[in-house]
Formats: structure tokens, C-alpha cells, sequence
């Protein structure tokens, strides 16, 4: 065989040689391997983002439920009116009367029947305080009467006068600074009722355009 032709066919069994070896270090990281830690990366943080979206699912759960339960809690009992606080001379409900409350103060108040166990003369406010147990601020609480205010002055308080709460009506109420929202002097009740929540005692309080006659 002459010379060039010896070189051509030695130069083309280099260059497959060099295909060869080449298409070897191709398949030294194939796709077959590289999907899989691709798929274990992706699936690592999706598991990172839901354990992130179940944590903060999680608080606002327990933000909610707090609040849900600082906005209801009161006690089984309300126990003994104030001292100093005026019975009604001549209540529209007498001691003893079966009421039908239209005031949704908590769930399943609107509705309910209630008996009436003490009505009283006074003024009556609504109140924002924040509780001394910490958390968020208690918007328009209804009610707190004026016997329940630490030396408040004369009644009724102007709407954004603060004064210190004596009530108990809820854990962090008392001693809590409350501003006035609202006042009102129309007949005030306390009332044992029954819901699909809790039963009550002495539940302070309900006004008297807050129910009617029981059906």
C-alpha cells in the first residue's frame, strides 16, 4: 500500500478512536444519573416550602384560635354585681323574667333564651383595652358598667376618656386601661342563659334594647 494511502487509513482509525473515547467520557455522568439528584433537589424544596407553608399554616391557626378564645372567655359564673351599683327601681324585666337576647356578644348569644337575674340603673359603656395579660387590643367590649371603673369621676365618661378597669369578665381585663367607646344609661341586666357554648350565671351584661320577651 503506498504511503498516503497508509496515512488515510491511519488517520481515519484515529479520529474513530478519538469518537469512541470521546462519546466514553460522555457517558461518565449520564442524564440516567443527573435526573435523579435533580428529582431529590426539587423534591427537597418542595419539602422545605410546605414544612414552611404547615408552620405558618400552623400560626395563624393558633393566632386565630387565641383570639377566638380571648374574645370569649368569660367565666361559668359572673358572680355578684359591683358594689355600690343601683337596682332598678322599675325594670321593664323583673328578676326572674324569661328574655329572648338579641345581642351577639358570643357565639350563640343572638337567639338564645335567658333569665333574667339582676337590672340595673347606671351607665353603661363599651370599651377598647388591651389585656394585661398581653395580645391584641379588645375592640368595643360590651359591656362594662360605670361601678366597674377605678375612681372614674362623675358619669357618664366622655367617648375616648380612659379609665382603669376593676371588671373581671375575662383573664386580663382587670387593671387593664380602657378608653371609652361609647355610653349608654338605658336599664342594664345581668342574665343566666344557656348556649350551644357553655351555660352562664350572672353573665354581665346585657342592656335592654338588647333582648325582648321571651317567645
Amino acid at each position: 500500500m503506498r504511503a498516503p494511502a497508509r496515512l488515510a487509513l491511519y488517520a481515519a482509525g484515529l479520529l474513530v478512536a478519538f469518537g469512541g473515547a470521546y462519546g466514553l467520557a460522555g457517558v461518565i455522568v449520564p442524564d440516567s444519573a443527573v435526573e435523579p439528584w435533580r428529582a431529590e433537589s426539587r423534591h427537597d424544596g418542595h419539602e422545605d416550602d410546605g414544612a414552611e407553608g404547615e408552620a405558618m399554616n400552623g400560626d395563624e391557626q393558633k393566632a386565630h384560635g387565641a383570639e377566638g378564645a380571648g374574645a370569649h372567655d368569660h367565666p361559668a359564673d359572673g358572680g355578684a354585681p359591683p358594689e355600690g351599683i343601683r337596682p332598678a327601681a322599675e325594670p321593664r324585666y323583673a328578676v326572674g323574667a324569661a328574655v329572648r337576647l338579641t345581642a351577639d356578644h358570643m357565639p350563640g348569644m343572638d337567639g338564645a333564651e335567658a333569665t333574667v337575674s339582676g337590672a340595673f340603673e347606671t351607665t353603661t359603656y363599651s370599651v377598647t383595652y388591651t389585656p394585661t395579660t398581653g395580645g391584641d387590643p379588645v375592640i368595643d367590649h360590651r359591656w362594662v358598667v360605670h361601678e366597674e371603673l377605678d375612681h372614674p369621676g362623675p358619669a357618664p365618661l366622655a367617648p375616648g376618656a380612659e379609665a382603669v378597669l376593676l371588671a373581671e369578665h375575662m383573664p386580663g381585663m382587670r387593671g387593664a386601661t380602657a378608653t371609652a367607646v361609647s355610653a349608654t344609661q338605658e336599664t342594664v341586666y345581668m342574665v343566666d342563659l344557656t348556649t350551644d357554648e357553655m351555660t352562664m350565671t350572672n353573665h354581665k351584661w346585657v342592656v335592654e334594647s338588647e333582648m325582648r320577651p321571651a317567645d
